[in-house]
């Protein structure tokens, strides 16, 4: 005999499919809190864009640094603020592969050089998807925004992100 469970309605639902359900709600909950929490722990920084237009829009970002950091990224990040972004950068220009995998949201890449200069930008990227996704030339950093911003605010490549990354001063010391 399979084990039912009764549900208002006078419906009945398997026991076990209550409990997978249970469980699948536990793991997305464990998942929201390390996701939390790995984002507490990044550091925050306002940047800006400015466009050929002479607009400037202004950004609240975390920052990764590091190997670790870079390959979580905004994996499991379910919303992510208009004004809100994640800076990746990188300790010189190198060739960058991004990827979407465990990306629940679309996103704006925006692949910048050393001086701040977007040289690519790969609009509305596509949740979950393992495509890479690159500027086919060595950058020091990528911007990713919510999907749609760059249209929005009409950000093109030339555009240049203001940021401490971006100064001359570091720059000649190769800091990051």
């Amino acid at each position: 005999m399979k084990s039912r469970l009764a549900i208002p309605g006078n419906k009945s639902v398997p026991a076990i499919m209550v409990i997978l359900l249970l469980v699948a709600g536990l793991a997305a909950s464990r998942a929201d809190e390390a996701t939390a929490a790995f984002l507490e722990n990044l550091d925050r920084s306002e940047l800006a864009i400015a466009t050929a237009a002479g607009e400037i829009h202004k950004f609240e970002v975390w920052i990764v640094r590091n190997p670790a950091e870079r390959a979580r990224g905004l994996m499991f990040v379910e919303e992510l603020e208009p004004d809100g972004g994640m800076l990746f950068v990188y300790p010189r220009p190198q060739m960058v592969g991004m990827w979407m995998k465990n990306t629940l949201i679309p996103l704006d890449m925006l692949f910048v050089e050393a001086d701040g200069n977007i040289v690519h930008i790969a609009e509305n990227t596509v949740p979950h998807s393992l495509e890479t996704v690159s500027a086919k030339m060595p950058v020091s950093a990528v911007l990713e925004l919510r999907g749609g911003r760059v249209a929005e605010l009409k950000i093109a490549p030339g555009d240049k992100l203001r940021h401490a990354y971006f100064s001359p001063l570091r720059r000649r010391s190769g800091g990051s």
